[in-house]
C-alpha cells in the first residue's frame, strides 16, 4: 500500500516542513473566482441576490463574468459581508492600497450598478 502525503511529510526535516506549510497557506489564500469567494463567505446565490435586489440568475452571470465595473464587485462582496480594497503593485516601491475609489473622485471611475441607481433614487 502507498504512503499518504501527509506520511510523505512528516518524514522531511522540520524546515522544509514549515516552507511546506507556509506555502500550503499561502495557496490557500487564492481562490479562482467569485462562485469559491461566496461558498467561502457560506452565502447561497440566493443571499447575494437579495442582498443586491437582483434575481439569483443575474448573481450566476456575474460570478462567471471576467470583466466587470468595481461597483459591481465592490456591490457583491459586500452582499456577502466582506469589504472590496484594492491594491496597486509598482515595481521598487511598497504596495498601495486605494481606498474609497469613485468616492473620492465624486465616482466619475465606475458606472453604477442598476441597485445602486436604484438606491440612489430611493434616498
Amino acid at each position: 500500500m502507498g504512503r499518504t502525503v501527509e506520511q510523505v511529510i512528516a518524514e522531511l526535516p522540520p524546515e522544509r516542513q514549515r516552507r511546506i506549510d507556509a506555502r500550503y497557506r499561502e495557496l490557500r489564500q487564492e481562490i479562482e473566482g467569485l462562485r469559491e469567494l461566496r461558498e467561502i463567505a457560506g452565502k447561497a446565490q440566493l443571499d447575494v441576490a437579495t442582498a443586491l435586489h437582483i434575481k439569483q440568475p443575474s448573481v450566476s452571470k456575474i460570478e462567471k463574468q471576467t470583466d466587470m465595473y468595481l461597483s459591481t464587485l465592490r456591490g457583491y462582496v459586500e452582499a456577502i459581508g466582506g469589504k472590496l480594497e484594492l491594491v496597486v503593485k509598482l515595481p521598487k516601491r511598497p504596495a498601495l492600497h486605494l481606498q474609497q475609489l469613485g468616492d473620492a473622485l465624486g465616482g466619475a471611475d465606475v458606472v453604477p450598478t442598476k441597485t445602486e441607481r436604484r438606491r440612489r433614487k430611493s434616498a
